[in-house]
């Protein structure tokens, strides 16, 4: 049995069968993870839904930040909407309402013990122990799932509040802790999130670093995969490891092979001409 972590496709459906015929991949067998971002930007999103829902057994998700908007969007949140945005393939589709209520079903993050390794789609605050990281997740996850769902895509989008506290109540709570999970790339240097600056390190603000940097983070011997980082790229940074190359932009799609030493890396080339978004149409 091999076990891969892909970064994020965005509806790079056909990339992802490439890369999977690269790996030789068995579903029989293999298992691979998919560290978010499943959705939106690329032109296939209602096709990488279908593909993980149809191989339930074989491949693991976890939500990203374009996946929840794709959920917002579909309940009628649409002042936040971006004229980048191609989510009609799930939006207009016969099979809409099974998409939606799948993708709502689907974790924050992923923890195999015996495997040693977890996923997230974007980082971890330092603060927080792998336990705690867990609890958190069940917390939004519990909602997500819950009968009023819908409920919770009109208190999501915000930066605020930055700063964790074990007295935060409500959606407080809950944006804060979906925003790490889903959005966060940096934090200021006493643990608060950073969430505007989306670059590469070398151009960060002066006093942010990125999350899995952080001096006091309480997850460093914790292997982790995540991915919503094109400007970082694909790395191995201590025992944390970034997927994310570009796909949708007419870059990589990347996975690595996690089930045992050494890792290896695995790309494919995404085709511009397909993506209405690259980078170099």
């Amino acid at each position: 049995m091999a076990v891969y972590a892909i970064g994020d496709i965005q509806g790079c459906f056909d990339e992802l069968l490439k890369l999977l015929a690269l790996l030789q991949f068995d579903h029989q067998k293999d298992q691979v993870w998919l560290a978010g971002d499943l959705v939106n930007r690329g032109p296939k999103s209602a096709e990488v839904l279908r593909f993980a829902m149809e191989h339930k057994n074989s491949v693991k998700v976890v939500l990203g930040n374009h996946d929840l908007h794709l959920l917002a969007t579909a309940v009628g949140i649409n002042e936040h909407r971006h004229r980048m945005d191609t989510m009609e393939s799930v939006l207009d589709a016969k099979d809409r309402n099974e998409l939606i209520t799948w993708l709502r079903h689907q974790p924050l993050f992923h923890h195999d013990k015996a495997l040693g390794f977890s996923m997230v789609h974007a980082g971890l605050p330092p603060q927080w122990s792998l336990k705690k990281i867990k609890k958190r997740a069940a917390e939004v996850e519990t909602v997500l799932q819950g009968e009023h769902w819908q409920d919770f895509f009109k208190h999501m989008y915000g930066n605020k509040p930055d700063v964790w506290s074990k007295k935060l109540k409500s959606w407080d709570r809950l944006r804060y802790i979906t925003n790490c999970f889903t959005r966060l790339r940096y934090c200021h240097k006493g643990g608060r999130l950073a969430l505007k600056f989306k670059g590469e390190p070398k151009d960060k603000p002066t006093g942010q670093f990125p999350w899995f940097e952080m001096a006091n983070r309480k997850t460093k011997k914790d292997k982790i995969v995540f991915g919503h980082w094109s400007t970082l790229g694909t790395g191995q940074y201590g025992n944390v490891f970034s997927l994310d190359s570009g796909a949708v932009w007419g870059e990589q799609l990347t996975a690595v092979r996690i089930d045992k030493k050494p890792y290896q890396w695995f790309v494919v080339d995404a085709d511009p001409a397909g993506l209405p978004h690259a980078k170099n149409k």
